[in-house]
């Protein structure tokens, strides 16, 4: 961005990193037309220790005022504790656990980098002298203490071909107030290089789906990678399991990607200025239940094959075509490119629904995530018909 000044405006649209909505979002002016990929406090949602404290906070609430049936539908991300603030109650939650394994992950690292696995506090102990903190909440004076997250490590996921995998998906936020959501139709599953198994905890290779980690495996193949379409993942899993219990899959996902950003709803700064492309990372274990493991405010977007390539290109342009920096959508649309409407300050319904003359019910009907993404023909739709209302 040469000759671009961010600061002082000279731009219309910015795709940021986080580092610089810390350092220069407050100060920067901006006009009413300009757009911008993050909101300020998005951290709210995607770091990882903040994203389980509101997820828990939003439990609690659904619990008060509906009760606990209405809350156990919260219960999509794993036990979580924050270290070292929680040791205390992780000790017991540990010991009321036992032969459990658990995951540790630092909070402000991303691509799988200093995660790892245990099922004895010993081996915390010895990771703990490194890291500078003590039981008692003092520590010494060597260098600042990294946070880190501890959760229950789910031991019995899906497998496929004997390994194990993690669904990317894409969620575009245009507004938090009202709440404004896009679901992507396409995305991928990322498998491990190596048959899943619990008795190697320390391998990394087995447990940790990330393609940073995965492409330094030695018998890595690029071109092969270790991704799966959406669409052949779900049709996979339809093969297998019919399409009932896929579609309650899928919708349970939905229900994933909605409530964690209720969570934060209402504590998100909203501006119309900023939209935010969220990447969700959902484990799928052998029940076919969903579990949310993280979200990205930066999902990668470098390409690890010419089908990755395919998919980001086309991702950024809908994402570009929603944002809508021309003015030729009406406002209207339930659909833009492979962006569906899910939420729109209440569940988004698809047409079907209302030509049938069906009630509506309390979830978005208006998702096809893994189904047919004929992006194209709905974008000249949409072009031809701003062409004749321009007319």
């Amino acid at each position: 961005s040469s000759g671009i000044n961010a600061e002082y405006g000279d731009w219309d649209f910015y795709w940021a990193d986080v580092g610089w909505m810390r350092e220069v979002f407050d100060h920067c002016y901006m006009e009413e037309h300009m757009r911008l990929n993050h909101f300020r406090n998005h951290y709210e949602l995607t770091r990882k220790n903040l994203m389980a404290k509101n997820l828990k906070r939003l439990r609690k609430l659904i619990e008060r005022e509906n009760g606990k049936i209405e809350a156990a539908k919260c219960d999509f991300f794993p036990t979580t504790f924050e270290l070292p603030s929680d040791y205390h109650i992780f000790v017991e939650e540990f010991k009321r656990c036992p032969n459990s394994t658990w995951i540790m992950k630092p909070i402000a690292k991303s691509q799988g980098k200093g995660i790892f696995l245990f099922r004895k506090l010993k081996d915390i102990m010895e990771w703990k002298k490194e890291d500078s903190w003590k039981v008692d909440g003092t520590r010494d004076d060597r260098e600042p203490v990294e946070n880190y997250v501890v959760q229950k490590y789910i031991d019995n996921p899906y497998l496929i071909g004997g390994r194990k995998f993690d669904i990317r998906c894409y969620v575009l936020v245009t507004s938090y107030i009202p709440l404004k959501v896009w679901l992507y139709r396409s995305g991928f599953g990322r498998m491990s290089n190596s048959r899943y198994s619990t008795d190697a905890i320390e391998d990394t290779y087995v447990h940790l789906t990330n393609v940073a980690i995965q492409k330094t495996a030695p018998d890595y193949d690029p071109e092969k990678g270790c991704k799966w379409s959406l669409i052949q993942l779900r049709m996979y899993l339809m093969t297998k399991h019919g399409p009932e219990a896929v579609e309650t899959l899928f919708r349970a996902m939905d229900d994933i990607f909605i409530k964690s950003l209720q969570s934060v709803q209402k504590i998100m700064i909203n501006d119309k200025h900023c939209f935010e492309l969220y990447g969700y990372d959902i484990l799928i274990d052998e029940t076919l239940k969903p579990w949310l493991l993280e979200i990205n405010a930066s999902p990668s977007l470098t390409a690890s094959n010419q089908q990755d390539y395919d998919l980001k290109f086309k991702l950024l342009h809908d994402v570009l075509t929603v944002i809508d920096m021309e003015g030729k959508l009406s406002g209207k649309e339930k659909r833009v490119g492979g962006f569906d409407l899910m939420w729109n300050d209440g569940p988004v319904h698809g047409e079907e629904l209302a030509m049938e003359g069906m009630p509506h019910p309390p979830y978005s009907t208006n998702t096809r995530l893994g189904g047919f993404n004929d992006r194209e023909i709905n974008l000249k739709g949409l072009m031809r018909s701003h062409t004749n209302s321009v007319k």
